[in-house]
């Protein structure tokens, strides 16, 4: 398939939920040896009513782990979207700070993230991976502060 600017550059990561956190990091660091490369502890009003979650990331060979796109590609989709006519709560969007993403429900009722990395994607990339390990514990033992510091 040809390449083009017009399509989105990657699939950045597939997002599962998981009943025990400690045991997928096991699984996917220890057993699979794909490596933790980042742990985000985050508070957001998502769906009506505020979350707190933690997303763990487990690295892969082609630098994955929804995807990421330049800004042309990403206000190019969201105009789309608007143009179909989806609005709230099809669609919406989140400024995590470390990325923009565009959320959206397909036919299907799949959630879709669109992503749009920050400038400074690779310095926040090195600074999630040295605390994964250590954010990943807090999280564990209870202290669900957010590390978020980007926003």
């Amino acid at each position: 398939m040809p390449r083009t600017a017009n399509l989105p550059s990657r699939l950045h990561h597939t997002a599962y939920t998981t009943k025990d956190m400690e045991k997928t990091r096991t699984f996917y660091e220890e057993v699979i040896r794909l490596p933790l490369v980042a742990t985000w502890s985050e508070s957001d009003k998502l769906f009506g009513k505020v979350r707190t979650y933690c997303h763990c990331f487990f690295g892969l060979g082609d630098g994955g782990a929804l995807a990421f796109f330049d800004q042309a590609t990403q206000e190019a989709i969201e105009k789309r979207i608007e143009a179909a006519g989806y609005k709230d709560p099809d669609t919406f969007v989140l400024e995590h700070g470390y990325c923009r993403s565009v959320y959206i429900k397909d036919p299907n009722g799949l959630i879709l993230e669109f992503t749009l990395d920050a400038p400074n994607a690779d310095q926040i990339a090195q600074d999630r991976m040295a605390d994964a390990p250590a954010t990943l514990a807090r999280w564990l033992s209870g202290d669900h502060t957010s590390n978020n510091t980007y926003r």
